[in-house]
Parts: structure tokens; sequence; C-alpha cells
């Protein structure tokens, strides 16, 4: 910790954050274990203006858990959560950790060709999955088979429903042997600093680490059992697995559940649960500010604010304050760092357009080509060390060691470090598109599109837009002799894509441009795009 105390940034944390935490080496189940104790008659999650408390959170969690455990699964199995915001969600990921299952992280809008991605790679045995994501789950069955489907509500006359499962079972008695440190928790699939997706282990001490970390960040001002919780980002996405549900659990928190974003229906759950804090992305701030009798709807209620997974424009952030009196906090942070690393600390100095500065027992320095530390100002690389850090990515080692080497986390993205120990990020040495607060790797739509029959070429980039910062583009080049019918295309990657990664914009191009051994060179077709600007 010397190295630490030498760090620049500690001189910026306000008195009541304390700059280095201990951290408990627990499961992350011990989370709403304690809890439960405490805070047992207090709403745990509301959704649809129906409660679930604390104490019945544990029981319904613990009997999925003795459910399982009858049926057979065991430590260390994978299960794939298929699932929108929903109770269920909850209930399921705390039953997985409670028995030490692995949670594979799925995204319920993914196509068929990207749900088989997944599991193949993460040789997930089960699933719950939402009603709607039960044909998608079904068009695997002649080439995956999972052991068991479950399905969140009610179910079908096909798969059984957790709530039977629930209804029918006793509570696990038998306690589940986990060493934190080194047991995974979840697996959170991302294309990390390369592109190529991998699945980041997540073991229970990163996990635990970053909700006591992201704790301390808010010092006093975050109570425990007093917050109400905005929780409209997915929770299969970790940043709000992380910053609203299990930081929530751990605070005893309610969670006001956001089955699905939509600003007037949220405006509404504002007004009548007036809810303290809100961990959101770039869109759904953007979407508060622009709507015209928002003022209306109570949302000064938002004592703090934080805004992860894309950059959120200074111009939001203005008008966002301006009408809520809240401060967003704004950070960074990765998957493979569960995933938070930085922020701006409520109570301190606070630099708009910063990501701030590093969390609790979290080191990071910018670094050149010959990974030697570059000095203030200068632009680099970042790499993180800390807790939080993942133990590497799911059988793949050469990932792995790309992404970690001598203790550090490689993010791969560009950043610059000023004299007060407040760090800037600049931009990303891959490729990468951050579209809705969702990262859209162009090598993964190339490679549907050149399944088209009618194109021969084809680059996908994110190009600069005037309202949201950045847009998916694919740049055509057809066959000799045939026309192109973008709707027709757009319609083909429908079919194939989560609706994200679909490209919002379409141009047919003669030739690509390539360097002299033939590699595509995306920077022009971007720079012409800004220079349209």
């Amino acid at each position: 910790m010397n190295r630490l105390e030498e760090r620049r940034w500690y001189q910026a944390y306000p008195s009541d954050i304390n700059k280095f935490i201990d951290i408990p080496e627990i499961p992350v189940y011990s989370l709403l274990n304690e809890t439960a104790e405490k805070y047992g008659k207090r709403a745990a999650i509301i959704q649809d203006d129906e409660e679930i408390s604390y104490g019945e959170l544990l029981e319904k969690t613990e009997r999925l858990a003795g459910a399982w455990n009858a049926i057979g699964l065991k430590k260390g199995d994978r299960i794939g959560l298929m699932i929108s915001n929903h109770p269920d969600y909850i209930i399921s990921y705390y039953a997985a950790m409670r028995l030490g299952l692995i949670v594979v992280q799925i995204n319920p809008r993914y196509t068929a060709r990207e749900l088989l991605q997944i599991v193949k790679d993460s040789e997930a045995t089960y699933i719950v999955a939402e009603e709607d994501s039960v044909d998608t789950v079904n068009q695997l069955k002649e080439i995956y088979s999972f052991e068991h489907v479950y399905i969140v509500g009610k179910g079908t006359n096909q798969y059984q429903s957790i709530n039977k499962l629930i209804e029918k079972s006793i509570r696990l008695s038998k306690d589940v042997f986990i060493q934190p440190k080194d047991d995974i928790a979840v697996i959170q699939y991302t294309g990390g600093t390369s592109g190529v997706l991998k699945g980041a282990m997540l073991t229970h001490y990163n996990l635990v680490a970053n909700v006591y970390q992201s704790y301390a960040m808010y010092g006093s001002r975050m109570e425990f059992g007093k917050e109400i919780i905005l929780t409209a980002t997915p929770l299969y996405h970790v940043y709000a697995m992380t910053s609203a549900m299990n930081l929530g659990i751990y605070i005893g928190a309610t969670i006001l559940l956001i089955h699905k974003f939509e600003v007037e229906n949220v405006l509404e759950k504002i007004k009548k649960y007036q809810p303290t804090f809100f961990p959101g992305v770039p869109r759904m701030y953007n979407a508060f500010v622009n709507h015209k009798n928002v003022e209306q709807y109570g949302i000064n209620s938002l004592k703090f604010c934080s805004s992860g997974s894309a950059p959120l424009p200074i111009e939001v952030i203005r008008k966002f304050e301006k009408i809520t009196g809240a401060v967003i906090g704004e950070g960074f942070g990765l998957s493979e760092a569960s995933p938070s690393t930085h922020r701006n600390p409520p109570g301190g100095i606070r630099k708009v357009g910063s990501i701030g500065v590093p969390f609790p027992n979290t080191d990071c320095k910018i670094v050149g080509e010959d990974n030697l530390e570059l000095p203030i100002g200068t632009v680099g690389e970042l790499i993180i060390k800390g807790p939080q850090v993942m133990k590497g990515y799911f059988r793949n080692d050469d990932e792995t060691k790309y992404a970690l080497r001598n203790g550090w986390l490689y993010t791969g993205d560009l950043a610059k470090q000023d004299e007060d120990g407040y760090f800037y990020i600049v931009g990303r040495k891959k490729e990468m598109v951050i579209n809705g607060g969702f990262n859209v790797y162009p090598q993964e739509i190339e490679n549907v599109l050149y399944e088209h029959p009618d194109i021969k070429e084809c680059a996908v980039v994110g190009i600069p837009h005037p309202e949201k910062g950045e847009i998916v583009k694919a740049y055509l080049a057809p066959k000799d002799g045939v026309t192109i019918d973008f709707e027709e295309v757009k319609g083909f990657c429908y079919r194939n894509l989560t609706p994200y990664k679909v490209p919002k914009a379409f141009e047919i191009i003669d030739e690509l441009p390539r360097n002299t051994v033939g590699k595509i060179l995306k920077r022009i077709l971007v720079e012409k795009e800004t220079e349209k600007l």
C-alpha cells in the first residue's frame, strides 16, 4: 500500500472517503444474507408496484437453491441467465451464488447465433430465460443441449417456471464451501481489448471488492437502509449488476426495478417512489433532459447518480444537473474489472469530462508501447491493478496473457493523467464502438455482412454523430453487376444480430481504402465522416 500512498490522486479524495478499505473474503451471497438479517421487512425489490421484502427475497433465493440442489446442480456448473430486469433475475443470481454455480450473463435479445457462441464457449449446462427468449433457446435444440431450461414468470407447457420451483421446494440447508479469491462467480462476456468475444472470469472476491469500493467512493452520502435505487440499466450488464443490484443489496437499498426503459413510464415511477440514486447510461440521461415536462415528475429526489458504459456528453451532464440538483459522478470501468475502477468523488474536486480518480485500493498508470510509465499529461494506454480485476478469460490462456501482464490489466484505452491525479479517456486502441451503452465489435458485424450473397467486402466503423456521439456505419462494396438493397441488407442484419449491433447507416463504396500490404484503413473512412460535420 505504500506505493499507493505516493499516488497523487490520493490527495484529491475528500475527507469522508477512506483511502484504503478492508475487503472481506466472503462469498457474494453473504451480501444478501447479512442484509436480510438487518432489514428483513424493508422492500428489497419493487417492480410494477409489487414489493418483495428482504426477508422474502432471502427465502425465495434459498428455496430456489434448494430446488436446484435437489435436481443435481452443483458448485462450478455454469448457468446462463438470459433475463431482462425482473425479480427472478435477482433471485436466480443469488440462488446460483448460494450453490457456488457460475452465472453466465446473456442478453435476452441475442439471436440464436449469438447465444450459441456464448453457451458453447462457457459450456453452460443450464439456462434461465424469459418467455420472449424461448424461441431463441429452442433454435439451438439440434446443435446444443441444455440439461434444464427454466422460465421466468408463469412458465410454459414445455419448461418449468422459476416460481413453481420455489413453491414446491424447501430452503437449502447445507453450506457450500466457497473460496472467494479462487472461485468464479460470474462469467461476463466481452470483446475486451482485442475485440474477440471472451468470458471474463469474475471471482466472488472481485465482485465483493467492487461493491465495497463503490460504497467507499460515496463516503457518508450513501446511507444503509435508506436509499432507493432506480434500476433501469439491464442487470445482465456488468455495470448494473454491481452498481445497482449488488451494491444495493449490500446497503439494504430498495431496488426500483424497471423492466424496459421507456422514459414516460420511468418518470411516472420516479414521481411515485422518489428514488435517491441512479446508476444510468448516457442514452437514459439524454432521454430525461430532452423530455419537455421532466421537472414535473419530482426527479429532484435523486441525490446522486453515476454514468457508465459510454462517455456522457458534457452538455447532457449540465442540463441534467440543473434539472435535478444531483451530481453525476462520471467514471470508468470495464467488464474485466467487475467493472468500476474510476469515479469523480462526490464532495471532492469536480472535473467535468474526466473519469475521475481510481477507486480505493486501486492503482493505475499510463504507459507507452515499451510498458514504461509516461509523464503527466502524456497520452498512453491505461493499465490497472486492484482487487476487482478479473482472474482471467475463461479457458483462453492466450487472451489472458495479453490482457494481464505482470499483475496489471491492460485496458486497451488511451488516456492521460493531470497534475491532480485525475484521468481522462481520449480514445480506444481498438475499433470497438459504443452504441447506447453497449459494446459493438465491428468484426462480428462484418462476419455477418460477408455472409450476404451481394456483398464482396465491407468495413464497419464507429462514426461521429452530433447527438448520439457515435453510431455504427457499414461501408459495402457490392459484387460485380449487383445492386445492393439497403433495406434488405438491414433486414438480413436484424435476423442475425441483436438490434443495437445493426448498423444505423450504410454506404456503397467501390473500393475500400487499403495500405500497401492490403490492410483496410478504417481511420480514413472515419476521417472523411468527421470532415462532414
